[in-house]
């Protein structure tokens, strides 16, 4: 019985090593644009400090990589984690979006926070920083809040 688990550690060993060596994904960390939510919206201090630590590193296009997302098979996961979030919003390209999705959008981001699936739990486990207090999540709401109001006015006009 311990040969064969022997063999199979060594198999998984051997394993690990080898897909070090498969292609590694892309690394997304693009330039800070003028579509950047926080400087389209000239986003207060401290909002754009719960934004960075709490969203960026996935729906933005100025990820922060920890160590661990250079081994694979965790690089290939938290590159599609980070390519799907992308997908859903990416707060980079916040000037590209119309009015109607802005609010939209706005409108879920109160949701997931209110609801804490945003930041999701598995994330907040290794990044401590991104788990929002009560207090933030109450005034990430009012500033989404705000905003869809200032959306609202414009269409009005």
């Amino acid at each position: 019985m311990k040969k064969i688990l022997r063999y199979i550690l060594t198999f998984v060993l051997f394993a690990f090593v080898v897909i070090q060596f498969i292609k590694r994904p892309e690394k997304i960390n693009e330039p800070v644009t003028e579509d950047d939510i926080i400087g389209l919206l000239n986003v207060d201090q401290e909002i754009a400090s719960m934004l960075k630590s709490a969203c960026y590193d996935c729906h933005s296009s100025q990820p922060r990589y920890p160590w661990y997302a250079s081994v694979a098979p965790v690089s290939w996961w938290i590159n599609g984690h980070i390519i799907d979030a992308q997908d859903e919003l990416n707060f980079s390209l916040w000037g590209t979006f119309t009015a109607r999705k802005r609010d939209h959008k706005l409108e879920e981001l109160i949701e997931m926070v209110e609801d804490r699936e945003m930041p999701l739990p598995n994330y907040v486990l290794l990044h401590s920083e991104a788990k929002l207090s009560n207090e933030q999540i109450e005034k990430l709401k009012n500033w989404a809040n705000a905003e869809r109001a200032n959306i609202a006015a414009e269409t009005d006009n």
